[in-house]
Parts: structure tokens; sequence; C-alpha cells
């Protein structure tokens, strides 16, 4: 009986001490996964919303950045700027002393990407395929009505994202400049080389800091072209921050490409077009971290 006894006594120990070392290990640097929906970013780290809440998932050099390719058994590695508010993601990582994920691997679908980035330009699926298929609408009718099927089934949870992006991404503009471009061109003159140089420096005195940039073209040429063109001077603009201004990566959100979007002048004069060919760049910190700043 007393032999029966003890051996249920350690075996209740020993159950206790595994339980124990369990949670320690899960504190302590045991893989976790978060999936959720990305509410906020700070430059170094994003807010995810799960199930189970609000989740700090914390980002470094040697965190992968994967979109999967083809059937998913093959991944596209992607940039920091991709990780934008709306973006619905999958999170591997590792807690740290302070109860934090700190990711190896944050994954996510193209789907989601579209979605998010939509948000993030302020422009609806809707508008994109119509500004630049234009020129080929006839050719491309079947498409379109099952884009705009698509588009229609998905309104709604696109609405819920867009009031939520809004909602929980409130920022404060620390410095703002304005680069200007020559017709058809993404070439940065010297004048505005020097003012994203000032505002890269003034970034560096700031925590948990984003750069956000949006392209723009005047109403030259077709709608393709000029989508693109709007493009291609925000991704110049920021490959300047970056090797130019020492900026890291993962504190320039996903650029938006505005193509004749949001005129500052009017296009009908060489002065008005020559407004419009620009790119905006804005140096925000969020609202909960600007009162020390």
């Amino acid at each position: 009986m007393r032999g029966t006894r003890r051996c249920t006594v350690a075996s209740t120990i020993l159950l206790c001490w595994m339980a124990l070392s369990s949670l320690y290990a899960a504190d302590n640097g045991e893989e976790v996964k978060v999936r959720g929906l990305i509410t906020g970013r700070t430059g170094e780290t994003l807010t995810v919303k799960s199930d189970d809440g609000s989740v700090t998932v914390v980002l470094t050099d040697a965190t992968k950045v994967q979109k999967p390719k083809g059937l998913g058994l093959r991944k596209t590695q992607m940039s920091f700027t991709a990780l934008i508010p709306g973006l619905k993601i999958s999170a591997n990582g590792v807690h740290d002393e302070q109860g934090r994920v700190v990711a190896k691997t944050i994954t996510f679908s193209g789907d989601d990407l579209k979605t998010a980035e939509a948000i993030q330009a302020g422009l609806s699926p809707t508008e994109q395929a119509v500004e630049v298929n234009q020129q080929n609408i006839e050719a491309n009718k079947v498409q379109l009505a099952a884009q705009r099927e698509k588009i229609a089934a998905n309104e709604q949870e696109i609405q819920d994202v867009s009031k939520r992006f809004a909602d929980l991404t409130e920022f404060d503009v620390k410095g703002e400049a304005t680069v200007y471009f020559e017709s058809g061109s993404k070439k940065i003159s010297v004048k505005d080389q020097t003012a994203l140089k000032e505002l890269a420096h003034n970034s560096a005195n700031l925590t948990g800091y984003l750069i956000q940039v949006k392209g723009y073209a005047d109403s030259s040429g077709n709608a393709a072209m000029n989508q693109k063109l709007s493009m291609d001077r925000a991704q110049e603009v920021i490959a300047f921050l970056i090797q130019n201004g020492n900026v890291p990566v993962r504190h320039i959100v996903a650029p938006g490409a505005m193509g004749t979007a949001d005129p500052a002048a009017p296009n009908e004069t060489p002065k008005g077009r020559a407004q419009n060919r620009r790119v905006e760049v804005k140096l925000l910190l969020n609202r909960g971290l600007a009162g020390g700043q």
C-alpha cells in the first residue's frame, strides 16, 4: 500500500514538473505561430489582431517575408515594405522576454496583398482595374465581368478591412517632401535629393517611424503607362532613401502608384502638369509614440 502511494505521489510530482517545464519553454524560445490582420506598424514592430487578441510581432534583419508561388510549395521572397495595415499574415517565431513574438518567417497570399494595397492607395480594386485596362476594355469584357463579380462578392470584406485600417492606424506627420520630375522621367533632381536626405536625417531621431511614398503622373500618355510611371517614380525615391539616406527598408511602407488620381493642379496647362509629375513623401509617427518625441 505504501509503495503504491509513493508511486502515485512521485508520478504527480513528475507530471507537475513536466507541465511547468512546458509553460516555461513556451515563454522562452518555443516556436509559436500567429495568424491575423496587421492593424498597425511602428518601424520594427507589427500589431497583429488574431482570434486570441492583439499580438506584437517583432521584425529583425533575419526575418524572412514570403509569398506562396504557384501551388504554394515554392515561395517568393518579399520586401518588408509589403507588410502594410490591412494585410492578413501568418508569422512563425519565438517569444522574447516581453512576451512579443520575434518573427522568423512571415507569409501571406497574393490576393490578400492586393486587397491591402488597394486600401493603402485609397483606390478600390474596381477603379484600379478600369484605370489600367481602359485602353483594351472591348477586348477584355469577359475578364472585366469576372473581376466585377469577384469584387462584388468580396465588397463587404473589403469595406470591413478599410474601416479597421482607418480606425486603427492614426499617424502624425513629422516631416514631408515633394519630388518633381520631367515629363516621362523618373530621375530625381539634385535639389530634391537634398530634400530627401534632410527628411531621412530627421527620421533618425525618431523611434518607431514609418515613411510613406506615393507616386503620381500627369495626364500625358495612356492610363497603363501613367500607372507604371507613377510606380517607377515611387520606387526610385525609395531606392534613394535606402541607399543615400540610410533608411532601413523595414521603415518604409509599400509605395502607392496613384497614376493620374488626385492631381495637385489642372492638367490643361504645362505648369499644372509639371506639378502633377511628383512623388509625395511623408515621415509618419504613430500618435501613441508621438507624444514623447
